[in-house]
């Protein structure tokens, strides 16, 4: 137990002090393979869980340990808590990796909180915002927001329902149903022909030669709500999903990121599902850019986002999150559709969508841009996902949209 915990310690200390993506930090070679299935599972756990596990050590202990030692209690507490490891074990693993790590002087202090835990009735907060804050591990500052729009009951009901399903859509030319019967995997169908939610998948071989590919279902709702037409614009592409999605609708996309490696990231999707109508371009969308003035049947901005609507599947999201910064990607979200819309050909459609369940980057973005460019609209949409309709456009939320939390609203220029 002492070396998986070190493996962890290693992932989490990336992710933690250098603020490396989850995703990446996983790769460390420093991890064992036949380890990497339970170290994956324990860092998405701690970091899941992080602040109520801040929480529970805050209430521990008067002094707050150093980064090193908090990561190694944080990995014990889990694995007691979670994984119903037991204490007496847990606790040898951890004492005996502080000693080995040279963290010795703290083996006491860590020893005692841990057995103090196992014994311990940890109170939670009494504060209502507060107490859900803790339990589901969810921003305070989102909470008291989705509090504010739903209520409590709600808001609970909305953050126990983020799940993490694994979305397969299947290339235009194969059968997926056909595919996964044969290949024996448990599969649900879902709204959308040919995208399906499968238990245990696994990528193999076919995925790196194209016939199906993996996109989150909210994704794939928000590209069934755009409507067919000859060009489209998805300004905010990266990695590629809804550009290629759409592929199969337009008869030209062109596909905008401002970073290279972003572009780059594009590109390698659009190779590997073999599309060829897809054009990749590095922009800024929020600069204007006179090419594409008028150009377009349809122009897509999935804008940069607190992705407070997907924290199942990007828990690290939780650590950098503030309402600050949510404000600052509230202006980078008007700019980008002011500055898009721009691009959209009268009797075109304007989408706006993001990865987040908060009003303020959602349909509170919606209303100022209509407030200020009165040749648009709004075009309603039956979307065939379930969702929460808004003034302006459908919030899909986590309890009633199969786990995870988008927006889209569909946009009309006159």
């Amino acid at each position: 137990m002492t070396v998986l915990f070190y493996e962890c310690y290693v992932v989490l200390r990336k992710i933690y002090t250098e603020k490396t993506y989850i995703k990446q930090a996983l790769l460390s070679p420093e991890i064992l393979e036949k380890d990497r299935a339970k170290v994956t599972k324990i860092v998405y756990g701690v970091v899941e869980k992080d602040i109520e596990l801040e929480y529970i050590i805050s209430k521990l202990c008067q002094k707050k340990p150093k980064n090193s030692v908090k990561i190694i209690i944080k990995i014990a507490l889990y694995n007691i808590k979670y994984l119903s490891k037991t204490p007496f074990s847990v606790t040898d693993a951890s004492v005996s990796l502080l000693k080995k790590m040279g963290k010795g002087a703290n083996a006491g202090f860590v020893n005692a909180l841990l057995r103090n835990f196992s014994t311990a009735k940890i109170e939670y907060p009494t504060d209502k915002h507060e107490y859900i804050s803790v339990k589901y591990s969810y921003p305070l500052f989102a909470v008291k927001k989705l509090v504010k729009k739903y209520g409590f009951e709600k808001t609970e009901s909305i953050l126990n329902g983020f799940v993490s399903n694994t979305c397969v859509r299947f290339a235009k030319n194969v059968n997926g149903e056909e595919y996964l019967t044969k290949k024996n995997f448990k599969f649900f169908a879902t709204p959308f022909k040919n995208v399906y939610i499968v238990n245990g998948f696994k990528m193999q071989e076919d995925f790196y030669n194209g016939l199906y590919t993996f996109q989150s279902l909210g994704s794939v709702a928000i590209c069934d709500n755009v409507q067919s037409g000859e060009k489209l614009l998805d300004c905010c592409s990266a990695p590629g999903g809804k550009a290629v999605n759409l592929s199969e609708r337009f008869k030209e996309v062109v596909a905008c990121e401002l970073h290279e490696h972003r572009v780059e990231l594009i590109k390698s999707y659009v190779k590997r599902m073999k599309v060829t109508n897809v054009k990749v371009l590095q922009k800024d969308a929020t600069e204007f850019c006179p090419e594409f003035f008028n150009a377009f049947d349809a122009v897509l901005c999935d804008c940069p986002c607190s992705g407070l609507g997907v924290v199942k599947d990007n828990p690290d999201i939780i650590l950098s999150r503030t309402e600050n910064n949510v404000k600052e990607l509230n202006d980078i979200q008007l700019k980008i559709i002011n500055n898009c819309s721009k691009y959209v050909k009268k009797g075109g459609y304007l989408y706006y969508s993001t990865c987040s369940i908060l009003s303020e980057e959602n349909e509170k973005i919606i209303q100022k841009f209509l407030e200020n460019n009165e040749d648009f609209i709004e075009a309603k949409f039956n979307s065939k996902l379930n969702g929460n309709a808004e003034k302006y456009g459908v919030t899909y939320l986590p309890d009633i949209s199969d786990g995870a939390g988008f927006y889209c609203c569909r946009l009309k220029r006159k």
